[in-house]
């Protein structure tokens, strides 16, 4: 059922369709619905196309992601909508693009074999810790290996870590807190929120991973890579716990923990990955849609999504 993407209360019908000559599209023949609490709107977003929808996204609108989330996404048989498939997909394979072009810049580690002697060295090749040579780097490595290897080696990689992402935060939600043992059911019931379909989790997290896109511009402008991809990672991250608060109604606090729990794990997935064909890591630049968390605390990233949305 509908809801108002004011306050939240269900609605019969978001528009009604008076003139089925004309075309919606344009705007006419439409009547869109008041809500009977709030005397607004019901969803202004249906007369709006996609540039407005993504605007809206990037600013952290609360009504953009509920008007997706429960009027337009939202399915009743707890499937995916065909839209956040294709979506899905397009964040996947850009995902791929852009940890295969900071992974190969990231140095390799000290024990790798495949690191050149330093009697190879020579001064003219000398470059700084910031602009290590590239017998230096992941890249002396993944060159020696096939085209169709390298980008099948990175599709995995950010398949499994998409997936352990989205994993336990699923999980976490879907767990009857019933089920939970008396001493601990009212630590995790501070904690962890209880929403029984996962689909629109993901569909949550999928929605605001949005913001990955923008390093689309490498193509076109030369950005510093590890500084562009902290900013979008960081971005994300404060995307992704809004719009599972939004969706669950469960507090800053809550959807923090539940993203740090899931990014934590991304990181140690990918981190082993990584480690075990004998590349490097280097996470602090990030790798993927997100920087890992790591030792952070939950905490720091509640405060600073605060701070974006100016709420207390």
């Amino acid at each position: 059922m509908p809801i108002c993407i004011e306050c939240r209360f269900p609605v019969e019908a978001l528009y009604t369709a008076y003139s089925k000559a004309d075309d919606r599209s344009l705007g006419k023949g439409v009547r869109l619905t008041q809500c009977p609490r709030c005397k607004r709107f019901a969803d202004k977003y249906v007369e709006h196309d996609f540039v407005v929808l993504f605007i809206d996204l990037v600013l952290i609108k609360p009504q953009v992601y509920r008007h997706l989330l429960f009027n337009r996404l939202g399915r009743d048989d707890d499937k995916f909508d065909r839209s956040i498939l294709r979506l899905g997909i397009l964040l996947l394979l850009f995902d791929v693009y852009l940890t295969w072009a900071r992974i190969e810049k990231l140095s390799l580690p000290p024990s790798s074999p495949h690191l050149s002697s330093p009697s190879t060295t020579t001064p003219s090749s000398a470059t700084s810790p910031h602009h290590p040579s590239p017998q230096t780097t992941n890249a002396a490595l993944l060159q020696a290996q096939p085209l169709i290897l390298q980008y099948l080696f990175f599709l995995l990689l950010v398949l499994s870590s998409t997936l352990s992402f989205h994993l336990p935060i699923r999980l976490l939600c879907s767990l009857n807190p019933l089920h939970i043992p008396s001493p601990l059911r009212s630590l995790y019931r501070r904690l962890v929120p209880y929403y029984p379909h996962p689909t629109p989790l993901s569909t949550a997290l999928l929605v605001s991973s949005c913001t990955k896109l923008f390093p689309i511009l490498l193509i076109i402008w030369d950005y510093d890579l590890p500084s562009s991809a902290t900013a979008v990672s960081w971005a994300v991250i404060v995307n992704n716990i809004a719009a599972l608060e939004i969706l669950m109604d469960c507090g800053y606090l809550r959807a923090g923990v539940l993203v740090g729990l899931g990014a934590g794990l991304r990181s140690a997935v990918a981190d082993f990955v990584l480690r075990g064909v004998g590349l490097g890591t280097g996470w602090a630049e990030g790798v993927g849609d997100q920087v890992p968390l790591g030792g952070r605390r939950v905490a720091d990233v509640v405060g600073l999504v605060r701070g974006v949305l100016g709420k207390g």
